[in-house]
């Protein structure tokens, strides 16, 4: 390597070699340009040049930890996943300067790479992404490559191995802490989805595990879309991270972060306004993207308008956007409606027994028709609230009234601090009957809920328009479950709009496990299948 006078002032990076390499070896992941040729847009090309700037004195990583926040669809996770291949076979480190005094690339000694998803059994998009792209690169360059071991037989099939050390291992929680922490390189795909105690322990464990290795100048990056403020998720945190070493409260620890975010809209109806915004935050892939499509999307009825301008703006929502319509529910209200006696029912069954609330919802299997059986919620002042207890009895008491008024095939409880209660229950009306339904399961409960708002929106259910019902409708909030739907889009759970609020929500629980004690009682032949209500029953 030629001698060169250091200059401290200058920029020099390996992103540029790391754009040829991956140009000229790699191809598109999944999605509709699968395996053609990997072209860098402008745009994501400067994330690149700048994720490998080096200290032009040492040559050394200036970046430790990069932050890639962008939104939905702009193929931050196939970015991520060209990085891990780079990272694994090309001249990723510093190993001198040239002729003219630029840097020259090495490969690492003992990749060792970790893809982290945030589910388990799911490989994640990241982990997709460099699958397809190291297959078309061993098909095409295999001889410049050879031994990659793909994961194809049953005891590799976890991860992917590379000829003289080195390996690509996808990982959930519960495997992050394994394999001694030896990461050269370890990529966060949707952070603002890392929200449950366990990934955020993953996150926190894998970026310890960054600094054992400092020969290896190991780094991380995290891939995001915006957050929604008040989650506490680890995009969150990065990005209070962020302000705090723009403000030096806080010193540089090597932090690249690198958001795009839409100018402000006022109204998402006036395309005007959001086509411009779109092309802006979009960049570079704007020319390829379906603006109008997305427009058309944000709009949607069940779309959420905080959600939208957070996924295709990429501008921070908020924890506290509203689960349910509360205008909506009012157009629901049919007070002179009364179910028949005998009629079979569907019950639910949420609450605590301390400080909050509780209740019981019954559903009309027939009709879809939603009712408030019992509800006891704690005093409004706070003092007397702290040492307020439901009344069992009375609990029991309801229950037992509904078993002997209605048919009830099935209940929905959570068993949450009633555990001893409702498997009382259970020996009483029979186990077929009362089934625990633990609600703190974050995707069946996302799933139900989803299938709750819809039966609203489509005007499946009624209710008896009380007071208490639509107040806890109208207080529930939704936040991130940290888990995907099977196309891939992020899903919801209910909770306060903070843990202290006076704002009472389990009542819209118990409404959601009735309902979805009423589906599956109809899936399972419990009843005639639904059919519209032609006739009422007066007061």
């Amino acid at each position: 390597m030629a001698r060169r006078i250091a200059d401290p002032d200058r920029f020099v990076s390996l992103g540029f070699e790391a754009i040829d390499w991956i140009e000229h070896y790699l191809c598109h992941g999944p999605g509709d340009v699968q395996g053609e040729p990997l072209l860098i847009d402008d745009e994501m090309a400067a994330f690149i040049v700048k994720a490998y700037q080096l200290d032009p004195v040492t040559g050394r990583r200036k970046v430790n930890r990069a932050f890639l926040s962008r939104p939905k669809g702009r193929a931050k996770s196939e970015l991520a996943g060209a990085l891990v291949c780079f990272e694994a076979l090309g001249p990723c480190r510093f190993d001198g300067w040239d002729a003219a005094g630029d840097p020259v690339g090495r490969a690492q000694v003992y990749p060792f790479i970790r893809c982290l998803a945030t589910e388990e059994n799911q490989s994640g998009n990241t982990y997709d992404n460099v699958t397809a792209m190291l297959e078309h690169l061993v098909e095409y360059a295999g001889d410049e490559f050879p031994g990659i071991d793909l994961g194809r037989s049953a005891q590799t099939s976890s991860r992917i191995f590379i000829e003289g050390g080195g390996e690509i291992v996808p990982s959930t929680s519960s495997g992050a802490a394994k394999d001694g922490g030896k990461e050269t390189f370890s990529v966060f795909d949707e952070t603002h989805l890392y929200v449950l105690p366990e990934l955020k322990a993953m996150h926190k464990t894998v970026r310890r595990n960054l600094v054992k290795r400092r020969a290896a100048e190991p780094w991380s990056l995290e891939t995001s879309t915006m957050y929604a403020v008040g989650e506490s998720s680890v995009a969150e945190a990065t990005h209070e991270y962020h302000k705090a070493v723009a403000s030096g409260r806080v010193r540089d620890g090597g932090l690249l972060f690198d958001h795009r975010e839409a100018p402000h809209v006022e109204d998402l109806h006036d395309d005007d306004q959001l086509l411009p915004a779109l092309e802006f935050v979009y960049g570079d892939a704007a020319k390829w993207m379906d603006l109008e499509r997305i427009a058309s999307d944000m709009r949607e009825p069940d779309t959420d308008p905080a959600d939208a301008r957070r996924y295709f703006l990429n501008q921070p929502g908020t924890a506290s956007a509203k689960a349910f319509d509360p205008g909506r529910w009012r157009e629901l209200a049919d007070s002179h409606f009364i179910v028949p006696a005998k009629e079979a029912i569907a019950i639910g069954f949420d609450g605590s027994k301390w400080s909050d609330s509780t209740g019981f919802i019954a559903t009309h299997i027939e009709t879809g028709h939603q009712w408030v059986l019992g509800v006891w919620e704690s005093p409004a002042n706070k003092q007397e609230a702290e040492s307020w207890e439901v009344p069992e009895a009375e609990v029991n008491a309801v229950l037992d009234e509904a078993m002997q008024t209605w048919r009830v095939v099935r209940v929905y409880a959570d068993p949450a601090y009633w555990e001893e209660t409702i498997a009382g229950w259970a020996g009483k009306y029979g186990p077929k009957v009362v089934t625990e339904w633990w609600t703190h399961r974050r995707r069946q409960m996302a799933f139900a809920l989803r299938a709750y708002k819809t039966a609203m929106t489509g005007g499946e259910l009624s209710h008896d328009g009380s007071d208490a019902f639509a107040r806890h409708i109208a207080h529930a909030v939704k936040r991130n479950a940290g888990v995907k739907d099977d196309e891939g889009k992020p899903m919801w759970v209910i909770q306060k709009d903070r843990h202290d609020s006076p704002r009472k929500i389990d009542l819209s629980m118990a409404g959601c496990l009735s309902w979805e004690a009423r589906r599956d009682a109809i899936k399972a032949g419990g009843n005639e299948p639904p059919r519209s209500r032609k006739t009422t029953v007066m007061r």
